[in-house]
């Protein structure tokens, strides 16, 4: 499991020595896509509209109206979740950000 530390496009990736070019695909170890599953639920999140009412029910809400971004936070916490528009820019580094934000609710598994 040795790599490289790359910076591109503002984000720091550890980019695996026998693929130089970088996987914008939401794979982990040995390239095995990831889902980001709502652990009391099971359900796998496959939309935005399944996460913003996952979240919904946590107390999350909607924050401002950017182009690019969706945006939640909760009013009880300085968390901020910023997750790309487009479904299909949605990567690891955001299902662990979620994860990370909404302890013991959401966690990355193997598809």
């Amino acid at each position: 499991m040795s790599g490289v530390w790359v910076f591109k496009d503002g984000i720091v990736r550890r980019v695996e020595k026998d693929n130089p070019g970088g996987s914008s695909s939401n794979s982990g170890s040995m390239g095995r896509p990831k889902v980001l599953v709502h652990v009391p639920s099971g359900e796998v999140v496959l939309s935005y509209d399944i996460l913003e009412r996952r979240l919904q029910e946590l107390g999350w809400e909607r924050y401002l109206n950017d182009p690019c971004l969706l945006q939640f936070h909760q009013r009880s916490t300085v968390h901020l979740i910023s997750v790309p528009r487009d479904f299909s820019r949605f990567k690891l580094v955001h299902m662990y950000d979620i994860v990370v934000k909404t302890r013991n609710v959401f966690e990355v598994r193997d598809a």
